[in-house]
């Protein structure tokens, strides 16, 4: 069974249908076939109204360049992504400002993200002049509404970005992002550079925004437990595919797919081996020439000959029909 099979259409705010990303390709000056990477393959999901979307994996499996794709800072080789029922690549075609008003990224590095020549009111008000057209009156009451938000005095507007922590820093890029009043944010590995307490703060606040906003997020990162305590439902990627998708407490109770798995057992824990260490030699597929089947089949514990033929489709594979696995023989199989 599909997803679009158990989701209402009504609750769907983005779709992404048969998206896939390819990097270089093409012919050279005097012919030559030139390599390309597969970045994202054949990706199929929806994302409901209200939800936190958790997407994990291991680094080079396409989150980042999946969400890329989802606001709009590049565009799809194949496939669709739709917004609200509407277009988003036409959207961003014709538009690129209104698109910026319904979806915006939250970046992995806080201070990078900072402009470091313009204080803090600039930066936040750039979104407000361009996106929303308010004026000087408006601005003011904006700024401080968001500064407040983010627990942040409205004092701080007037420093640079380098007086701020990386956590303080990583407020204020949640606030710009606010600042366009969206509907969904795509947040990046937002708490991976910072320290685990302050991760708990800046965690706190987007549960809170999420609640008094109304918003949506996609959260993308690598660490588990985080994707764990904030996602409503998670989607385990692996060399550019979807492998699994389900609410976050049936994938991390009982995972189906040997990849999602390998990536819980491999979760820090004193004491316990790291399952990945066995796993380290194992040759990884190559991403200029990925196989016809799937992907993991050289690490896969319960592989089977057919799937070095074809890439398995993301499909319900046990009890429920909401927590689908891309995968042949799944742990769960009757």
């Amino acid at each position: 069974m599909s997803e679009s099979m158990t989701m209402n259409q009504a609750d769907t705010l983005l779709e992404i249908s048969d998206v896939s990303r390819l990097f270089g390709g093409g012919k050279s000056l005097f012919g030559k076939v030139l390599p390309a990477v597969h970045a994202v393959q054949n990706v199929n999901i929806k994302v409901r109204k209200g939800e936190t979307l958790g997407i994990v994996g291991e680094s080079g499996c396409g989150k980042s360049t999946l969400a890329r794709l989802v606001v709009g800072l590049d565009l799809p080789t194949d496939g669709a992504i739709t917004f609200a029922g509407k277009d988003m690549v036409a959207e961003v075609k014709k538009d690129r400002r209104q698109m910026a008003r319904k979806v915006q990224y939250v970046f992995q590095d806080p201070v990078a993200s900072l402009n470091p020549r313009k204080k803090i009111r600039t930066i936040l008000e750039a979104p407000l002049i361009q996106l929303l057209k308010l004026n000087a009156e408006e601005r003011e009451a904006r700024l401080v509404e968001l500064m407040e938000a983010v627990n942040l005095a409205p004092e701080f507007l007037d420093r640079y970005p380098h007086e701020f922590s990386g956590g303080q820093a990583q407020r204020i890029g949640i606030a710009r992002a606010l600042a366009a009043d969206p509907e969904l944010i795509v947040l990046d590995e937002p708490v991976s550079a910072l320290d685990v307490s302050v991760q708990a703060q800046v965690l706190n606040i987007l549960d809170d925004l999420k609640e008094k906003f109304g918003l949506t997020y996609i959260f993308i990162s690598h660490d588990l437990s985080v994707v764990e305590s904030i996602s409503d439902r998670v989607a385990v990627m692996y060399f550019g595919r979807m492998v699994e998708l389900g609410d976050a407490a049936d994938v991390f109770a009982e995972a189906h797919h040997p990849y999602s798995r390998l990536l819980l057992k491999s979760a820090p824990v004193p004491g316990r081996k790291s399952m990945l260490s066995e796993d380290a030699n194992t040759e990884l597929p190559d991403p200029y020439n990925p196989p016809p089947g799937c992907a993991f089949y050289a690490r896969c514990p319960r592989r089977l000959d057919m799937c070095t033929n074809e890439a398995p489709k993301l499909d319900a594979a046990g009890k429920k029909a909401d927590h689908l696995s891309a995968c042949f023989n799944p742990e769960n199989k009757d």
